[in-house]
């Protein structure tokens, strides 16, 4: 028996993978280990204490949404230029624009064996990576198999990475707490993890 908390939120959400510009590499639509690792350390901030990366209550997630919609950010790189010519000598940071991923509307589905630790977590908003991005959860915790999880695509669509070192496995990361050890998934498509409408 697995009990599930489901969280949404109504806004738009930076894409919590889009480390990178989109317009460069186009980032996968999962949740990597260490952003369920982040997740589960601020619904349960016990584990913070001698924490070794690993992932320890959440055993199952799903990520869907409506769309991605590509938005423009300004940034600064954080080094300084020298400017050494002419009457303008000194120190200048360029600007420059890339485009960042939002998903709008996203449900995430956490999944527990522990009915105790459903409570706690439903009890709390999630954020995905930045501290802005935040996700709500729903009153009601869902109490299923395993089995209805994984095969139940209306209600339970989205994707997943199952984090595992298979041959169908690719490289997501590296944990830094664990000397930078590679991290490694493949990717579970349920249903249809975009929606039209919720």
């Amino acid at each position: 028996m697995i009990y599930i908390v489901k969280y949404s939120g109504p806004f738009g959400f930076v894409k919590p993978w889009t480390a990178v510009r989109d317009s460069e590499t186009y980032s996968q639509q999962f949740l990597t280990p260490s952003i369920v690792a982040g997740i589960e350390r601020k619904l349960f901030p016990e584990l913070l204490k001698n924490d070794d990366g690993e992932i320890k209550k959440i055993v199952g997630h799903r990520l869907s949404y409506k769309q991605v919609s590509q938005q423009q950010e300004q940034i600064q790189p954080r080094g300084w230029n020298k400017k050494s010519s002419g009457i303008d000598k000194g120190y200048h940071r360029p600007y420059a624009i890339l485009v960042r991923g939002v998903i709008i509307e996203p449900v995430l589905w956490l999944t527990f064996t522990n009915k105790e630790d459903a409570k706690i977590a439903s009890k709390q908003h999630i954020c995905l990576c930045r501290n802005e991005d935040i996700l709500y959860p729903s009153d009601e915790i869902i109490e299923t198999t395993i089995e209805d999880f994984n095969s139940n695509d209306e209600l339970f669509s989205g994707f997943e990475l199952i984090f595992e070192n298979t041959e169908e496995s690719f490289l997501v990361g590296y944990n830094r707490l664990k000397n930078n050890e590679p991290m490694f998934g493949h990717l579970k498509v349920v249903g249809t993890p975009v929606k039209s409408n919720y």
